[in-house]
């Protein structure tokens, strides 16, 4: 798909698929609606009128064949009060114009908007939405719903400056909605096809891709002679090889230490011996969703060519319940040192993080993010909206707050103290790897925090937003935004 900016001099004579403009819900009608309404001799007033349509915030129709103009369509977006618009909800209402604009079976579209926020950050986002509405899961489906006719999509803008903007503000949405789109097709793909060797490949064809980018993976016999003990007994159940994944994006002359991301990559998640309940077993295919993120970000960073250093790791793994299987009460040696009592095998996922918390600490990053599918206690505490957000750092928790509120992918912090670490003390090794049902998702970031001491980091907790259930069961490609804003933001 095709994004650009485009100097129209009269956009009643812009030849294009479809032509799209905001309409205010002002008394009187202004800007490009005013013009095209008089152009179509009072088309727009006259569906206001007959409440055809209204100016509310989200609301859209498409125009077939206007007369007066040269667009094949017409899709009128509602901008509700244009002056008191919020951020979240100028977010809405590109939402809902894309969702339109997909749906149109326009090959190309003109957008043609006024609004009081910036153009640029408009049209990243519009980039980000009508790309992740062209995501359709293909794999193993005889009949895959239709992909959307749109293949352009052109942004009106002022010559200068401003084109020059709003160009890079489409080629970074381009790239940040592809990382979506990839994330959330690793997400859906089935775990007999996304285990961890094919997440291993992946990686390797993604740094093919992008020169800047490299790969390496580490196999279970180096892990096992780094001392990573802790991931090891997850995948000791199963006939899948673990596999330690290292990405490292380099494109800066900085000597600035790396961001570094660490996803948790369980490609399904039976609980091991502590068996799961089958209903709703088959979404642990969404137990890697955290790695997904992080393939995402890689993605997206690689593909607007960023000026930074991150390191990514991503420890995949199965965890299955075979008669090699890690049993309740076996204590496991992590590569820390630490002693771990596995009182629960379906609390996993801190077993394989710390260790891959502990490996990536050997690139000496400036700041460390995991993200994971941790916990079922945040999806309760926060529901599927935000995503839990632990850290040990100020500075770094506000940076990853603020690229939350820039984005729309929501994030809310969650409290992280030594009282809440009591809950993990074990009679027969140095800490448990679960603290009881109260405060179930602190714990778990409790536990994670004792891998990196002395280091600033931060963790996403991602069980409620990293996919939907039920009639639109899904990857949504969470938090691939929040996290490539993040990045963008540090320079």
């Amino acid at each position: 798909m095709q994004f650009k900016a485009k100097q129209i001099a009269d956009i009643t004579s812009c030849k294009t698929g479809c032509l799209a403009i905001n309409v205010s819900d002002s008394k009187k009608l202004s800007g490009n609606a005013q013009i095209i309404d008089k152009a179509t001799n009072g088309l727009i007033g006259k569906l206001i009128k007959q409440q055809d349509f209204t100016a509310a915030l989200g609301n859209t129709l498409l125009v077939h064949s206007p007369s007066g103009i040269t667009a094949d369509r017409l899709l009128l977006v509602g901008f509700g009060n244009e002056k008191s618009m919020s951020a979240a909800q100028q977010r809405q209402a590109i939402r809902s114009a894309a969702s339109a604009i997909a749906s149109s079976n326009a090959a190309d579209v003109t957008v043609c908007w006024q609004s009081a926020n910036d153009l640029a950050t408009d049209a990243q986002q519009l980039a980000i939405e009508i790309i992740r509405q062209q995501y359709r899961y293909t794999d193993k489906v005889s009949t895959p719903k239709p992909a959307s006719a749109v293949k352009k999509v052109f942004v009106a803008s002022d010559k200068g400056k401003q084109t020059t903007a709003v160009n890079k503000a489409l080629n970074n949405g381009q790239a940040i909605a592809n990382g979506i789109n990839s994330c959330r097709k690793l997400g859906d793909l089935p775990g007999n096809i996304c285990t961890p060797s094919y997440l291993a490949s992946e990686a390797k064809a993604l740094a093919k891709k992008h020169p800047k980018l490299t790969t390496k993976i580490l196999s279970e016999k180096q892990m096992k002679d780094l001392g990573m003990g802790s991931l090891l007994s997850v995948s000791a159940g199963s006939d899948e090889p673990a596999q330690l994944i290292v990405m490292e994006y380099k494109n800066s002359t900085s000597k600035q230490a790396p961001i570094a991301l660490v996803g948790k990559g369980i490609t399904f998640d039976s609980g091991g011996i502590s068996l799961k309940p089958g209903a709703g077993m088959d979404e642990m295919k969404y137990d890697m969703c955290g790695a997904a993120s992080v393939f995402g970000t890689v993605s997206a960073i690689a593909e607007m060519g960023l000026n930074t250093h991150v390191v990514a790791v991503v420890a995949a793994s199965e965890n299955m319940p075979n008669g090699h299987a890690t049993k309740p009460g076996d204590v496991v040696t992590s590569m820390s040192g630490k002693t771990i009592e596995v009182l629960n095998t379906d609390a996993e996922g801190r077993l394989v993080l710390c260790d891959a918390l502990s490996y990536v600490q050997r690139f000496k990053p400036r700041s460390i993010i995991d993200i994971a599918t941790l916990t079922g206690a945040c999806v309760i505490a926060l529901g599927r909206h935000n995503s839990g957000l632990f850290a040990n750092d100020e500075a770094l928790a506000q940076q990853l707050l603020s690229a939350a509120d820039t984005t729309g992918d929501k994030a809310w912090r969650l409290p992280i103290s030594d009282d809440y670490s009591e809950q993990l003390k074990s009679n027969f090794a140095d800490l448990a790897n679960i603290g009881g049902r109260e405060a179930g998702s602190v714990t778990a970031a409790c536990f994670l925090s004792q891998f990196v001491e002395g280091q600033a980091w931060a963790h996403i907790d991602i069980a409620g937003s990293a996919w939907n259930s039920g009639a639109n069961k899904g990857a949504t490609g969470r938090p691939v935004q929040l996290l490539s804003q993040y990045i963008i933001d540090q320079g």
